[in-house]
């Protein structure tokens, strides 16, 4: 079907026909994208023309104007009109009449309507008042009526664009700026916003203001396909949800992806990342242009004069030297004049690495110019070339616009080839802010914080670079990523030993943090097991040091006081054996009088006695914790229980916490004997606990719940339940199921049962449950949570305090996975 066969279908039938018309287009499977959003604002431009013809009875001086996205010819299917009658104000009575003649047939059909009725100096009046409108404004089509009357409103408007010029633009540009504070950048988000987030459309049509006004325009390679292909993106979101939203939410990516013709919700969120990157890069370059037009605007007449050569008046422009082939000119990096990327193929390392140390952008000329006649570095790279790399990614925050800049015009992939498979690849992982590529460049940057803690900060800097890097390939991201590192080191290099080096770092760069939190660190083979990977003294070092940036780059999510401290207490250990201070048999530690006191008042009583305390610093025989992001967060609270050895203590405290909102951090568990002649012990439990909200419960509360809980009185499951009831958490896309494996040679005293699940309140409490139900002992418990991820180990033993039978040990994992399932 034609679009002139859909016009006529309209025209035919009144609005039941314009409604039949645009859902035959809207559901015609070979017609989409640009051509389709022509049809549709086609279709609706007579269907509008009809109506408007209907009633204005041929009178002069009233028209009717598409703005906005609609002004552009522009429409997907759920997109709302944006509509202007226009009139020089001659009868307000047969305009009214006219209007409504117009809007409520749009109404009638469901559309969502942004509609005006102005003359034109009223127009241009709240134009001047309201930035928004003057945008849409400039976008002003004509559909029906006096077309000299759209004519000179469409002049006047744009005359008043480009004399305001010097004044609108830095209100578009802090507008745009505001927008993108509240709404995120639309290259890094799970769930991005189309329009509003920064480098979505909004600032795509923002750069076409800008270049409308005259004053600067913006580098236009790319720019159209990646608007583009954002709108296709909104039409099938439009389509997929049957509404107009601009939120791409993750329960409707497979469906758009579908849409599309794309083969998963990933490969979707890269073409969004990557349309993004290209309109946020062509914004940056636009607003510098922006900005260095009106400084220059603003110097004053004979200070220019001064200032200018003999080239027809033009102001000459001071250049700084920077290196070699490299000059500072007017707030940006540009080329020397002697400059030759086709003689020099160290130039682009060599001016990314002086823009980044001297904190300037890369101007888009230079980088274009080094992309298009750079000559390819050989294989080895000279030492030069390796070294500005090193500069490059040590200079700090600066280095990520620098990167950025070479990122569009494609010379980080012509210098690292495996750079393209985690190019806008996206972390399907609420920890993460950032897609892979940008979380690798700010590791870098993170990493450049503690180059002064390394004996080689440059193999620190190349690692952080390159520690995710098999994230772009199938299987375990580490493993892959250890071959790549060791081919790119090879390649840009560093000799073998340094290669090696690196390929430990990427393989192990989880070692650090995984082992700390979910690990036994008194146990001997926690320690060996790490120093055996590392190897050296210096391999650790270096180690320590990318486990921290890589965590700051995550998110705050990934890293804390008490985090740094276990890390640092693993290194200290770790070092030891490494130095050939082999790590003692754990013996049973004598209990202390704090210990001992509780353990005789629960001998005493009968029942539960605990204590609380605060605790902000590790204990004095470990290493300093680093300091977490924002330098406040205590490393925890410090839990201790003594109670009559009985069954179910685990559960019943893991529920009553769980019911105060207090999150488990660490957990060991102990049996003090009884004085001689008394049978019976004590179960001495000590907790690492947070507050999740506010401040601690009071201990009498903790106590009495305790009680109740130990003799059946409460039902924690019931209160756990009634509370989720209360409150539903957000539904989003389906958590894969639950895994427990069991950690192969991971201690010698106990077996290591680790359990992999979504993150819930009351999670500790089941698997308590399921481990009593299993008849096992638990030894200790290391809880560890990212974002809506918990990953826990417990150590278990038979009765007798001897690890579980291979068997028996995978009996238990199959269970505990069962009662999480159920």
């Amino acid at each position: 079907m034609t679009s002139t066969d859909v016009t006529q279908e309209a025209e035919g039938s009144g609005p039941g026909g314009y409604a039949a018309a645009r859902l035959r287009l809207l559901t015609e499977g070979a017609r989409s994208g640009p051509p389709r959003r022509r049809a549709l604002a086609e279709l609706t431009d007579d269907w509008l023309a009809g109506l408007f013809g209907a009633g204005a009875g041929g009178q002069a001086g009233v028209s009717l104007v598409a703005v906005g996205g609609y002004g552009r010819g522009e429409l997907s299917p759920r997109s709302d009109l944006d509509l202007l009658l226009l009139h020089d104000g001659r009868d307000d009575k047969a305009v009214a009449a006219l209007a409504d003649r117009l809007w409520y047939p749009v109404w009638d059909l469901g559309l969502d309507l942004d509609h005006s009725v102005r003359t034109p100096q009223q127009a241009r009046k709240t134009a001047g008042e309201d930035l928004k409108v003057h945008l849409g404004l400039l976008d002003a089509r004509h559909l029906a009526g006096d077309l000299g009357l759209t004519a000179s409103l469409r002049t006047a408007v744009l005359a008043d664009w480009r004399n305001q010029a010097p004044k609108r633009l830095p209100e578009l540009r802090d507008l745009c700026a505001e927008r993108a504070e509240r709404q995120g950048e639309l290259q890094f988000l799970l769930e991005p916003d189309l329009k509003e987030a920064r480098g979505g459309l909004r600032d795509a049509t923002a750069l076409r203001a800008v270049a409308a006004s005259w004053l600067a325009d913006a580098p236009r390679e790319g720019l159209a396909e990646a608007r583009r292909r954002l709108l296709d993106v909104r039409d099938a979101l439009h389509l997929a949800t049957g509404r107009a939203t601009d939120r791409l939410a993750l329960q409707e990516q497979d469906q758009v992806a579908a849409e599309l013709g794309l083969l998963d919700a990933d490969a979707l969120l890269r073409q969004v990342y990557e349309a993004a990157r290209v309109i946020s890069y062509a914004g940056d370059v636009t607003w510098r242009e922006v900005g260095r037009v009106l400084r220059s605007r603003s110097v004053r007449p004979r200070l220019r004069a001064m200032m200018s050569g003999r080239n027809g008046g033009k102001p000459v422009a001071e250049r700084s030297p920077l290196a070699e082939g490299v000059v500072e000119q007017d707030g940006e990096v540009v080329l020397a004049r002697t400059a030759r990327p086709e003689r020099d193929p160290v130039l682009p390392l060599r001016a990314a690495a002086a823009a980044a140390q001297a904190g300037l952008p890369l101007s888009l000329h230079a980088v274009r110019r080094m992309a298009a006649t750079a000559r390819p570095l050989p294989t080895p790279w000279p030492a030069e070339a390796r070294e500005q790399l090193v500069t490059l990614l040590g200079s700090g925050r600066p280095t990520v616009q620098v990167w950025e800049a070479l990122e569009a015009e494609g010379l980080v992939t012509r210098l690292l080839p495996d750079w393209e498979r985690v190019r806008c690849r996206p972390q399907r992982n609420a920890v993460h802010l950032w897609t892979v590529d940008r979380h690798l460049i700010e590791t870098a940057v993170r990493a450049a914080e503690f180059t002064r803690r390394v004996h080689r900060p440059d193999l620190l800097l190349i690692a952080a670079l390159l520690h995710d890097i098999g994230k772009g390939w199938p299987g375990d991201h580490s493993v892959a990523g250890e071959t790549i590192a060791r081919d790119v080191a090879t390649r840009i290099g560093f000799d073998r030993a340094d290669a090696a080096v690196l390929a430990t770092l990427v393989r192990h760069h989880l070692l650090l943090v995984e082992t700390a939190t979910r690990r036994d660190l008194d146990d001997p083979a926690t320690v060996r097991a790490v120093a055996a990977a590392v190897g050296t003294e210096h391999t650790l070092e270096l180690l320590h040091a990318l486990t921290e940036a890589d965590a700051l780059a995550t998110g705050p999510a990934a890293w804390s006081s008490w985090r740094g401290s276990l890390v640092a207490d693993l290194v200290k250990r770790v070092a030891g054996v490494l130095a050939g201070d082999p790590p003692a048999e754990p013996a049973a530690a004598a209990p202390t009088v704090e210990q001992e006191r509780l353990a005789v008042e629960a001998f005493r009583t009968g029942g539960p006695v605990l204590a609380l305390r605060a605790q902000t610093e590790p204990p004095a025989d470990s290493a300093p914790a680093p300091s977490p992001a924002d330098g406040s967060e205590p490393l925890g609270v410090e839990l201790l229980i003594a109670v009559p050895d009985q069954a179910g203590v685990l559960p019943a405290v893991a529920g009553v916490l769980a019911m105060h909102r207090l999150t488990v951090r660490t957990a060991e568990l102990r049996s003090l004997p009884l004085p001689d002649g008394v049978d019976g012990s004590v179960l001495l439990l000590d907790w690492r606990v947070a507050a999740q909200y506010g401040s601690l419960p009071q201990a009498a509360r903790l106590r009495a719940d305790l009680v109740r809980a130990l003799d059946g009185s409460l039902d924690i499951a019931g209160r756990l339940a009634e509370r989720d009831a209360a409150h539903p958490r957000r539904r989003g896309v389906e958590p894969p199921p639950p895994r427990v494996t069991v950690a192969p040679a991971a201690s010698r005293l106990a077996t290591v049962i680790e359990v992999r699940a979504q993150d819930a309140p009351g999670l500790l409490f089941r698997l308590g449950r399921a481990l009593e139900a299993a008849g096992v002992r638990v030894r200790s418990a290391h809880v560890s949570t990212l974002g809506a991820n918990a990953v826990d180990a417990f150590y278990v033993t038979r009765g007798e305090g001897v690890p579980l039978p291979r068997e028996d040990a995978a009996s238990v994992a199959r269970e505990l996975e069962e009662s999480l399932r159920g």
